[in-house]
């Protein structure tokens, strides 16, 4: 018999949705959390603007962007303790401040994911043909080229239909994706640091200091740039809960595995952050991290020059894109995994139409959820493909910023507030489901407000659109934001009006709907 104290509330009892249960271990569901960040990608493309903001302090940006993280999910960890389910942010925050603010949240784990897609697509294409012609591809080199759509399109579908087929088709694939990654930057750090250290190092050499991890001599305003940019690299790690309820033991695996893949990407990004910032300096010429004609691809510029032109040193380079290929590979799929199971959740609860509840009778995968996430992501990645005088997709991919710190602090602040009754029963209650988790999300919210004022100014994007009349010029990282935010609302309205019964809170009950099995898709 169960025994309920006065101010306890129960574990929600989520709807069963007719996903495979206990497909996936602890070591699975870490490996969806890190390759979901697509550690290389995320390096390759972001180191550059990281260095330019902070110089030699990019290794304590990477520490410090780490802390709100691991606050963060320490947030989700106890959440899914309560309510293992795989629309964790929507569902959490319906439950935790009402279903519009859950609806958001569920909006914004969306947007996030649809947004990065076209980068993804863009770059698994391009360094295909690096990898297989090589660094002077020109192909490869032309990123907007039809070549590169082609195989970028093809990519989408390809990772699409193996999420598709399985979530352990999807696991072992990740495995297998992410093992090529992690090896190559080990093997990447390690030559770097031993070249430094050697008898004969680069002209461009700098020995690893400790003032690289300190504050001191740190503008404010660069700090905080530098951070923002920081947390988009980590960002992913959400991935090992969004499988919750097709992993083992639901409430306790998939909180535990965020954690940890929060700590291994520290680890990893310090690791070559430091090895290769060492090898390279920061300087604006040659390998130097603030080269500005390698702000897109430090990784194989830095990569070629550690490994040299020997024979061996040649193979390694080709392996550089082999690894980043590999990592946009990873990432695209684990991008289309959690937005298919939280458009998946918003169907069950009516927050979204019936048909993304939908279920493969013999795969056990959202069917239509998913297939809109792959069908959506080529929509918008061929017109942003081929928009002029910027560059819309890298705009794409900074505006995703103000989503992230959306919906990682509203996870975070549902943590607080689901909890609140029982926070001080205990030293522990109070750290790991109050105060922790609240500073997360106020940061979290912090740099999202600071990011949305940056955003606007169009020097900081690569597009931009002037105000017929006013003579306004306004960024096209914002418009991209705003843009994704008005087909929201736009949802939003149509949901609220022709199934009004998620929004009355009459489906946030804990009985179990009635499966939607797919028969054709």
């Amino acid at each position: 018999m169960a025994i309920f104290k006065p101010g306890l509330r129960a574990a929600a009892e989520p709807r069963d949705k007719g996903l495979k249960t206990g497909a996936l271990g602890l070591v699975s569901s870490v490996v969806m959390g890190v390759a979901s960040t697509a550690p290389a990608y995320s390096l390759a493309a972001t180191l550059f603007f990281v260095v330019a903001a902070v110089g030699l302090k990019s290794p304590l940006v990477a520490v410090l962007a780490f802390v709100p993280m691991l606050l963060t999910s320490i947030g989700f960890s106890e959440l899914n303790k309560s309510d293992p389910d795989c629309g964790t942010t929507f569902i959490w925050g319906a439950r935790a401040f009402g279903p519009k603010t859950g609806w958001a949240g569920g909006w914004a784990v969306v947007a996030a994911d649809v947004l990065v897609m076209a980068s993804l697509a863009q770059v698994a294409g391009q360094y295909l043909f690096f990898f297989i012609q090589g660094p002077n591809s020109t192909i490869g080199a032309n990123a907007s080229g039809g070549w590169v759509l082609l195989v970028g399109i093809l990519w989408i579908a390809a990772m699409t239909y193996i999420c598709y087929r399985g979530i352990e088709v999807s696991a072992n694939l990740q495995k297998v994706l992410l093992s090529i990654e992690i090896v190559m930057l080990l093997v990447l750090s390690l030559t770097a640091l031993v070249r430094v250290f050697g008898s004969h190092p680069p002209p461009t050499a700098l020995h690893p200091s400790l003032s690289w991890l300190s504050p001191s001599n740190l503008p404010f305003s660069a700090f905080v740039s530098g951070l923002i940019l920081m947390l988009f690299i980590y960002w992913g790690w959400d991935t090992a809960l969004s499988v919750n309820e097709e992993t083992a033991d639901k409430s306790r695996t998939p909180g535990r595995a965020g954690i940890i893949s929060t700590v291994l990407l520290l680890v990893t990004y310090v690791t070559v952050i430091i090895s290769i910032q060492a090898f390279a300096g920061i300087g604006a010429k040659g390998v130097g991290l603030t080269n500005p004609a390698d702000q897109f691809d430090v990784l194989s510029v830095t990569g070629g020059a550690i490994f040299g032109t020997s024979g061996l040193g040649t193979v390694l380079s080709r392996l550089l894109f082999l690894m980043v290929l590999s990592s946009a590979a990873a990432s695209t799929q684990t991008t289309i995994l959690p937005t298919a199971r939280t458009t998946l959740s918003m169907a069950a609860y009516g927050a979204l139409p019936e048909s993304f509840a939908k279920i493969h009778p013999k795969y056990l995968t959202p069917t239509v959820s998913t297939v809109v996430m792959g069908a959506v992501s080529i929509a918008l990645y061929i017109p942003l493909n081929y928009i002029s005088g910027g560059n819309p997709i890298a705009d794409a991919v900074t505006a995703i910023g103000l989503y992230i710190a959306f919906y990682y602090g509203l996870t975070a602040f549902s943590c607080v507030w689901h909890y609140r009754a029982t926070l001080t029963s205990s030293a522990r209650n109070l750290w790991m489901r109050g105060i922790l988790p609240g500073l997360g999300g106020l940061i979290m919210w912090a740099a999202g407000i600071w990011s949305l004022q940056s955003d606007w100014v169009a020097s900081n994007s690569y597009t931009s659109f002037t105000v017929p009349g006013l003579h306004w010029q306004i960024g096209g990282i914002f418009i991209i934001a705003a843009l994704a935010a008005l087909a929201g609302v736009i949802a939003f309205v149509f949901m609220r009006v022709t199934a009004p019964a998620f929004f009355r809170k009459e489906t946030l009950t804990r009985t179990n709907p009635v499966l939607v099995f797919s028969e054709e898709l």
